[in-house]
């Protein structure tokens, strides 16, 4: 009689250990700049190459106690730029700037990308745009072109503007019929959500039932 043996088990080929699926957990959020003009210790985005040291930007003025929370849009809205959000921020002509500036430490805080936001003026350029522009136009835009950090511009710039998800518009000057246009503009480029910073009063007087 032939001795039996038992069955030596079968382990298929294709059984493998167990993977180790990485966590799908956020990356760890990298920080942001401050808004506004930068020391020149600072490189800016898409310019770490070497050159002479520029002169620091003028110094920033003390933001004012904000008088609304500018808060992002609790959502990502779909691709309709007639949909975004309208929010004003009470804030009298010299002190709109101080309000946008606020606006946008308050964005970025909260989770906004610096490449979403675009800043706009209707009077005197934010002193980051003019230090900026004192370097040349080229280098300037090239900063709008790379959409990886907070722009600032002014409003007749606005049509060489490409659209972002929030964008800001400090009121530094009177309201008239310009900027009710300019404010008309500033919308079509907010995918998301629009914030004004100035005078209720004379903006809604202007723009009738609002922008």
């Amino acid at each position: 009689m032939q001795a039996s043996y038992p069955e030596e088990p079968q382990i298929p080929e294709s059984v493998q250990g167990p993977r180790v699926t990485p966590a799908a957990g956020r990356t760890a959020p990298t920080p942001r700049p401050v808004p506004g003009p930068r020391s020149a210790a600072t490189p800016r985005p898409g310019h770490p190459g070497p050159g002479p040291a520029r002169p620091a930007p003028p110094a920033r003025r003390p933001h004012p106690t904000p008088t609304s929370p500018a808060a992002p849009a609790e959502a990502k809205q779909p691709e309709n730029r007639s949909a975004a959000q309208f929010q004003l921020i009470p804030a009298p002509v010299g002190g709109a700037l101080d309000a946008a500036d606020e606006a946008v430490d308050l964005l970025l805080d909260s989770g906004r990308a610096p490449g979403d936001i675009l800043v706009l003026t209707t009077g005197e350029n934010h002193p980051w745009a003019a230090h900026e522009l004192s370097f040349g136009e080229a280098a300037y835009w090239a900063q709008h072109d790379a959409g990886d950090d907070v722009f600032f511009a002014h409003t007749a710039s606005t049509g060489r503007c490409s659209s972002r998800p929030v964008v800001i518009v400090a009121v530094n000057e009177d309201v008239d019929e310009g900027v009710a246009r300019a404010l008309s503009v500033a919308r079509e480029r907010a995918d998301a959500l629009l914030i004004v910073c100035g005078d209720p009063q004379k903006i809604n007087s202007e723009l009738g039932a609002g922008v």
